[in-house]
């Protein structure tokens, strides 16, 4: 998504000629071009999928829209496995129309994952659990914190559901070092994510993200917590911008890693 206004063979050739080693997915474009075209494509370029993003969106009341977002969710899971990614991140969903009960909200999530979660693992595929700022959380998530995430994750083996650790989302919440020492020790730290904080936000917000370095947030401090916590795999780079979306794909890419060896300490 950093990059979106690349084609998949685009993106591919431009990893491959910058060095970028690893990419994570999104499941438009992927659908779009092909799933196993898709994984011949970044396979035959020499790049590992880090992750698939997103599966979730599980709080619909309704029982005929439950089991469509369980369905969509499976499918999700089999297309993390034949990308080769053993994560599929989860941005869980918002308040159903007329709803106002953040809590339970949150136990259908953990009644979904009661179903998604054993599915997952026979396919070789992780759940992480994204929290989201809370100016999502009527629409978009109502897991807001990284303790949220884990109450949640906790329910369940870490082999099956843990949390993505992304800065954007949890940089101003002074529990979440505590969480990622939390989810350190139990081994869910399944992905972790850079992107800024920079003001104003766009109108609509969820366009605001911030090229790494440019705003707010001590991406060094940020890796500190989660290598502490005994974390080992990939970092991303996950930002949703107009602004860097208008710009030549190939330039924003190259800046992004970039940016990344300077504010990633390898």
């Amino acid at each position: 998504m950093t990059v979106k206004q690349l084609t998949l063979p685009e993106l591919a050739t431009a990893c491959r000629e910058l060095g970028v080693p690893a990419v994570g997915l999104w499941r438009a474009p992927v659908q779009e071009y092909g799933v196993e075209a898709a994984a011949r494509l970044v396979r035959d370029a020499g790049l590992t999928v880090t992750t698939l993003c997103r599966g979730g969106f599980l709080t619909a009341v309704d029982a005929d829209e439950r089991a469509a977002a369980l369905a969509d969710n499976r499918r999700a899971v089999d297309e993390a496995a034949a990308l080769g990614t053993d994560t599929l991140v989860l941005v869980s969903g918002g308040l159903p129309p007329g709803a106002k009960d953040l809590r339970a909200a949150r136990e259908r999530i953990a009644d979904a994952l009661t179903e998604l979660a054993p599915y997952a693992e026979d396919h070789g595929v992780k759940l992480a659990i994204e929290p989201l700022h809370p100016m999502f959380a009527s629409d978009r998530c109502v897991v807001s914190t990284l303790t949220q995430a884990l109450d949640l994750a906790e329910r369940f083996p870490a082999h099956q559901v843990g949390v993505t650790v992304d800065t954007y989302h949890i940089w101003w919440d002074d529990t979440a070092p505590e969480a990622i020492a939390r989810a350190g020790v139990q081994n869910r730290i399944h992905t972790f994510q850079l992107a800024d904080w920079i003001t104003p936000l766009p109108e609509g917000v969820l366009n605001g993200r911030g090229q790494i370095g440019d705003g707010a947030i001590d991406m060094r401090q940020w890796q500190g917590y989660v290598e502490a916590a005994g974390y080992t795999g990939s970092i991303e780079v996950e930002l949703f911008n107009e602004d860097l979306w208008a710009r030549d794909g190939r330039e924003l890419l190259a800046e992004t890693a970039r940016r990344w060896a300077e504010n990633v300490e390898v």
